[in-house]
Parts: C-alpha cells; sequence; structure tokens
C-alpha cells in the first residue's frame, strides 16, 4: 500500500462533525410520518440512538447505522474509528452488536484501492472485538471517500436502555473525555502535538463495551452516547425526551489533554458552532463558564462516551466499577438531573 496516502487530505469536515446541523435535522423530520406498530419500542420519536423492534418477549433487535468521511490519516485506524462510533449506537441502548454490514463510498480513480482493503479491514476488526460478524455491504464511487456500518444488535425488552428515563436526582455520569472535534482540527492547523492527537485516536477506538454491560448491570434509567452534536446537543435531546432538565459542572467534564488550549488559539471547527445555534437559550451558561469551554460542550464528537442518567444511590459505585475494570476510563460525575424548567441544560 502507498503509505503516502493521507485521508486527511481529501475531506473539510470529517468524522461525526460532518453531520447536517441538528436544526435543520429536527425540522425535516418533525412532518415525517411515524411508523405505528405494538412492537415497534423504539422510533424516531425521541431522537434515541436507534430503532428497536420486540420479536418475542425475551429479544428486541436494534437496528441503526452511521457513517462519515475520514477522521485521520490512516486508513486502517479510519475504519476502526469509523466501526466503534456506529457500534455505540448499539451499546448506548443496552444492546449486544449481532452483526453488520459495510456501508462504502469510495473513487477508485482518485485514491488507491489499496486504502478501500485497509478501511474494511480495520472495520473488521471492531466488529470481530465486539463479537459481532460483517455479513456483506454496499459500494458507491463517490469522493470524498465514506466509510461505516448499518449494525444490527440484540437486547432484552425488558433491560432496554433509552435516552427518556432520567429521572429528577439521578447523577449524569460521562464515560470518555470530550475533545476529539478539537483535536483533529489542531492536528490539520498544526496547532495539536503527536501525543496528544495519539491519545484522540485512541479513545475514538475505544469500543463502548464496558461502560453498556456496567448500564445493564446497573439497571440505569437513561444513557445515550455522545457524538456529531456534541455534550450539550445530545444532552439536550436526553433532557427533552425525558421531560426533565440537567446542572452540568463544566469543571468535572473530562477534556482530552490538549483540546482546550486548540480552542484557545482558535482552531474551532465549524460544527461547533452549529450545535451551539442548535441548543441555543434551551442551554444557559454562568459567567464563570469561559468561552473555550461553552464551545467545548458544543464539540462535534466522533466514537465519543456514554452519557448516563444514574440513581444517586448507584452513581459512585458505577464509576468505581468501571475504572476498576479499565484504569485509563474518564468515567466521572459531571452533573445532576432536576426537574423541569425553563431551561432545558444549566451549565456552571
Amino acid at each position: 500500500m502507498d503509505e503516502r496516502f493521507d485521508l486527511l487530505t481529501t475531506i473539510e469536515y470529517g468524522g461525526c462533525s460532518s453531520k447536517l446541523p441538528a436544526g435543520l435535522l429536527s425540522e425535516v423530520l418533525k412532518d415525517l410520518p411515524l411508523s405505528v406498530d405494538p412492537n415497534l419500542l423504539v422510533d424516531v420519536n425521541t431522537h434515541d440512538d436507534a430503532g428497536v423492534y420486540r420479536i418475542n418477549r425475551e429479544t428486541a433487535l436494534i437496528f441503526t447505522t452511521d457513517f462519515f468521511p475520514p477522521i485521520c490519516s490512516d486508513p486502517f485506524e479510519f475504519g476502526e474509528i469509523a466501526a466503534s462510533n456506529a457500534l455505540s449506537d448499539v451499546y448506548a441502548m443496552g444492546g449486544i452488536p449481532l452483526m453488520a454490514l459495510n456501508l462504502m463510498m469510495f473513487s477508485h480513480n482518485r485514491i488507491p484501492m489499496e486504502v478501500f482493503g485497509e478501511i474494511l479491514r480495520g472495520g473488521n476488526s471492531k466488529v470481530r472485538e465486539a463479537g459481532a460478524i460483517i455479513v456483506g455491504g454496499h459500494t458507491i464511487d463517490d469522493h470524498p471517500p465514506k466509510y461505516g456500518l448499518a449494525v444490527i444488535g440484540t437486547v432484552h425488552p425488558d433491560k432496554l436502555i433509552t435516552n427518556a428515563g432520567a429521572a429528577p436526582g439521578d447523577r449524569l455520569i460521562l464515560t470518555k473525555s470530550i475533545g476529539t472535534g478539537a483535536m483533529v482540527s489542531g492536528q490539520k492547523n498544526g496547532l495539536a502535538n503527536n501525543e496528544d492527537y495519539r491519545r484522540a485516536l485512541d479513545q475514538m477506538k475505544m469500543l463502548n463495551r464496558t461502560g453498556a454491560e456496567t448500564a445493564v448491570k446497573f439497571g440505569i434509567s437513561a444513557m445515550t452516547d455522545i457524538t456529531g452534536f456534541g455534550l450539550a446537543g445530545h444532552a439536550l435531546k436526553m433532557a427533552e425526551a425525558s421531560h426533565v432538565s440537567f446542572r452540568i459542572r463544566t469543571e468535572s467534564i473530562p477534556l482530552l489533554p490538549g483540546a482546550y488550549q486548540v480552542f484557545e488559539k482558535g482552531s474551532i471547527p465549524g460544527a461547533t458552532f452549529k450545535n451551539q445555534e442548535f441548543t441555543g437559550d434551551r442551554a444557559h451558561f454562568t459567567r464563570g463558564v469561559d468561552y473555550n469551554l461553552k464551545m467545548l460542550v458544543h464539540d462535534a464528537q466522533t466514537s465519543g462516551g456514554l452519557f448516563m442518567s444514574v440513581h444517586p444511590d448507584l452513581a459512585d459505585q458505577l464509576v468505581r466499577e468501571l475504572k476498576a475494570d479499565d484504569p485509563q476510563n474518564r468515567a466521572t460525575i459531571i452533573g445532576e438531573v432536576l426537574s423541569e424548567s425553563p431551561r432545558r441544560l444549566y451549565f456552571e
């Protein structure tokens, strides 16, 4: 393979920062008819992570898809990150990935076919790590390249976790640091050091498997994963679906090393501003939250962590267990659930 080919040279916005603005997407979806079926446990109504369909009393199917342009230079790593990101939607609902289809948009006239193969190999490695299998896929000629998966998982209907179950008094837990969008922007603009950028790539390749298994074990009430709409955008959707408000302490949010410094130097991706526009006046920030932190909670994440609403009596124990299983885990209590109030999100 041509080691000199850099996938980042093909894109302007990579990873989950390439998503359509959440506000535009919500505007379109509100006019579409909803499917009605007594076995359809989760549809698009709550903007959850995936659709869920009950096939019997013991098993429900989780169905999801996700794909995006390159988030890094190396094709194998791009495949790993894109697959981890797609699998995360199954984990966010407490499920177990079962099988997947590759989704690939690729121009053989512009990029060596060896790159195509490396992307697929990277994706397959993560699907296998998840204990699932790839059973085929679909490819079209397109540029810039895009890759991801359509994934089917399983979950017991009684153990399904959605984004609509957060209750007042619950603690809010985040399992990965934020700042992946910042670090990719910093890398492209020469503002991130190699060690910090490598740490961001390694985090994006990390499956949310352990977090999901622990969440199911503790019987948590609500969960989502943090991706393209940033921490603030996904928290907003979860609060709205649950008819509650959230208080989030910004000093408790784990940040990727170097992410704050990249934003301080002015390298803020366009997706961050789109996410900020989406949350708008539904998010309140106290004067103690500086500009860079305000922007970082809107930073578009790729293959981000799980965001959980946990009963207060279980929160500390859950965090301890996650860190005992993986000392690198950044699981942290970052806030609490409030009764529904004029604003959905309160950052302090």
